[in-house]
């Protein structure tokens, strides 16, 4: 097979998605022209998707060290403590090129990979979060991407025995050429049980288990670090295939096979495959492994010892295990009937060796491998920023309809309940979810303890677009807020961050913009980033998406008897409004929506008042004095109030008078940060009062629960009076609508 290799040349290298620079930086390291084999490891290893070559030198800038940290970014997920020898264990990634050219199986594999992350660190997996993008609905490649997603994801966690218990989908038309499928899983594991993807050990056997190795997925690091055209779907090919049968075998024969002791270190074969596990475990140990592909079992003839380190089969792992001891893992994985095959050795000297039928095949530095270059690019704000930021949006008409407009807002596909896509996710298996999708934020139970996590995703690629550095620090403090009025304390952050081509120096500012947002609402909040994802090269035909960071937030509740939702429960209880009163229809979803205009600066940050009013939140939560408990984010103040009228079990109206002196639709669908509206228990009022004094944030009564319509006055002036009925009914109808 070796003599069939091609010759390699620099242009070879420059298919394979090296550049010139690069392929002379190996050479001269190797001090020889690399083999045909060498080079796929090196041009998987140092893709953009693997290598992170353009963002390691912002993501350093991300504060990732807290109390709590067990595990920051470097591992296969991030691990915080929770208490009670308890630790939560989570992390974010997205699968966006695959499932552009194969929806259903993009994205069941991106499901799949990171539910690989989660339990490759000893943890249980508990739940799945999904983020998602699309172009508009109107257009029928998008409807197919969307559903094709959902029914991947879907079918891929049901199978799998693991709960969707949250997420959010958004449409805008950047989206159409690239979605965006990003997926967090959360797991839990025993604080001394917490496993790391290192080759310890010289002379250690290296276990290769799992399914078998394919031809599937060769070249999808590569694949998802480049830039599409027209020609997108001739890469079919490059997209894994899922099984999550043979995952959820795999889950257990891991985590008994870690029960042993007999496993050191493991890792999944996740992006590079095989080609990344035998590097990245021994470079990050300070050793080198010794492995024999011929022993890889293979489900197809012939396989080349290209084909074999690059397969991004799925259902895969390499381990480490102890020496003595190579029966136990054996029997265990035997006892699931999956594959179990010593193929090498952790070695000295810190090379990577791989042999077919003992022939040397590749014989790398580690060290090399894992060491790709690091890239200092131009970064440039855009000129055309200017212009969109000068544009007033209150220059254009008010409407004569608040009513209906508010209607509108609640039927557009981003707005509108996604309970089209929620009732595919089985929600409840392992019984753990306390609160279903469709609030704030999710709940679930930590078996064994009075604990409960609060789990949200969020992400506003407009706000983004417009202000990077601001709308990225509005990510992390609306996914936050979102987690306390659950009741939740934010313990951990993870990140997808999703952008444009970043060899472009206005994508790169806007990336550099993104990161320090996120670092300063971090710092601010105390939450530390233990784990994400950089996802570059969103863009089809010079087409980029919206600069996207999603955000994903793990609060903890210390009883979990004490939560709130976003829904009204009963007649007779004020209705307050926490927070400042300064919003902006710049970038708002009503600005889009109403006007398809994507403008306008956005309403300021003070991320102190932020502190101050989630903290506030959680204090009334665990206090029991509110009952509900929303965060005010796109669509503004009226979307919110409709959302707590109507999303709940049984739809219940609400008056609400708010101060004059502001054009209408400024008042109600203005966007702003720090704004949380509650529901107080009747007889809590002045306890709640004395909590607010205490906590020092600007606050005021607004209304009552009542009725069966909501009523917004201001001013003197009636605003609002739609029916609950009308407004559940345009929320609830309206994504399966534009679906249709």
């Amino acid at each position: 097979m070796k003599g069939a290799e091609p010759k390699v040349t620099l242009d070879l290298a420059r298919d394979l998605g090296l550049t010139a620079e690069e392929y002379d930086r190996i050479v001269t390291r190797l001090g020889r022209e690399p083999t045909w084999t060498e080079l796929g490891l090196f041009s998987a290893l140092w893709s953009e998707h693997c290598a992170y070559k353009h963002s390691r030198v912002f993501l350093g800038r991300l504060p990732t060290r807290g109390p709590r940290v067990l595990q920051g970014p470097g591992e296969n997920a991030g691990a915080v403590d929770i208490g009670d020898g308890w630790a939560v264990v989570f992390k974010m990634e997205s699968h966006n090129h695959p499932s552009f050219i194969e929806p259903f199986q993009g994205a069941a594999t991106g499901v799949g990979g990171i539910l690989r992350d989660i339990f490759t660190m000893g943890a249980r997996p508990i739940a799945i979060l999904d983020s998602l993008r699309f172009g508009e609905p109107v257009d029928a490649k998008t409807r197919h991407l969307v559903d094709g997603v959902v029914s991947g994801i879907s079918w891929y966690g049901n199978c799998f025995g693991c709960p969707t218990v949250g997420g959010e989908i958004a449409f805008a038309p950047e989206y159409a050429g690239n979605p965006l499928v990003n997926v967090m899983c959360v797991g839990l594991v025993r604080t001394d049980a917490l496993f790391r993807a290192r080759a310890e050990g010289v002379g250690n056997p290296v276990f290769y288990v799992g399914n078998k190795t394919g031809r599937d997925g060769i070249h999808g690091a590569t694949m998802a670090s480049a830039t599409f055209d027209e020609h997108a779907e001739a890469r079919r090919p490059t997209v894994q295939v899922g099984d999550p049968f043979t995952e959820k075998l795999l889950l257990e024969a891991c985590l008994e096979a870690m029960a042993t002791g007999a496993v050191l270190g493991i890792q999944d074969m996740g992006a590079a495959g095989l080609a990344c596990c035998t590097s990245e475990m021994p470079a990050r140990a300070g050793t080198g492994m010794d492995v024999e592909l011929a022993r890889v079992p293979q489900r197809e003839p012939a396989m080349t010892p290209y084909e074999i380190l690059l397969s991004e089969s799925q259902e895969r792992m390499l381990l480490v295990a102890a020496r003595g001891r190579e029966e136990e893992v054996r029997r265990v994985f035997a006892k699931w009937e999956l594959d179990a095959v010593e193929i090498g050795r952790v070695t000295a000297g810190g090379e990577l060796c791989a042999r077919l039928d003992g022939e040397v095949v590749a014989r790398v530095p580690v060290a090399l491998l894992a060491e790709a270059p690091e890239y200092r690019k131009p970064v440039e704000r855009p000129a055309w920023l200017d212009e969109r930021l000068a544009f007033d949006p209150l220059g254009l008409p008010a409407p004569a309809d608040c009513g209906q407009a508010l209607l509108e807002l609640l039927g557009s596909p981003t707005l509108a309940s996604k309970e089209w896509a929620f009732r595919q996710y089985d929600q409840q298996v392992g019984i753990n979810t306390l609160v279903l999708p469709g609030s704030d934020a999710a709940v679930l139970r930590v078996k064994g303890t009075r604990r409960a996590l609060a789990l949200a995703t969020d992400g506003n690629g407009r706000q983004v677009f417009l202000d990077p550095r601001r709308g990225a620090a509005l990510a992390v403090a609306e996914a936050a807020r979102n987690v306390s009025c659950a009741g939740g304390l934010p313990v951990g952050l993870t990140d997808c961050m999703n952008f444009g081509s970043p060899e472009r120096p206005e994508i790169l500012w806007q990336f550099a913009e993104a990161i320090e947002g996120i670092a300063e609402a971090c710092r601010a909040l105390e939450i530390p980033v233990v784990g994400g994802n950089v996802s570059f090269y969103n863009e089809t035909s010079g087409q980029a998406i919206l600069p996207t960071p999603v955000v994903g937030v793990v609060g903890l509740l210390e009883d979990a008897t004490r939560y709130a939702t976003q829904w009204f429960k009963a007649a007779g209880h004020a209705v307050a409004l926490l927070g400042p009163e300064a919003v902006s229809l710049g970038g708002s979803e009503y600005l889009w929506t109403r006007h398809r205009r994507l403008a306008g600066r956005l309403a300021p940050l003070d991320l102190e008042i932020e502190r101050r009013v989630q903290a506030a939140v959680r204090a009334a939560v665990a206090a029991g004095l509110v009952s509900a408990a929303h965060d005010c984010s796109e669509g503004g103040l009226a979307v919110a109030l409709a959302e707590a009228c109507a999303t709940g079990r049984a739809p219940l109206g609400c008056t609400v008078t708010l101060a004059g002196g502001a054009r209408a639709d400024l008042v109600l669908f203005g966007e702003g940060p720090s704004r949380v509206v509650v529901a107080v228990e009747p007889g809590g009022a002045a306890e709640f009062e004395a909590l607010m004094r205490e906590s020092a944030i600007p606050w005021r009564w607004v209304g009552q629960t009542g009725g069966d319509r909501l009523r917004i006055a201001a001013g003197g002036a009636t605003l609002v009076d739609v029916p609950v009925e009308r407004i559940e009914h345009a929320w609830r109808n309206g994504f399966e609508r534009h679906m249709a």
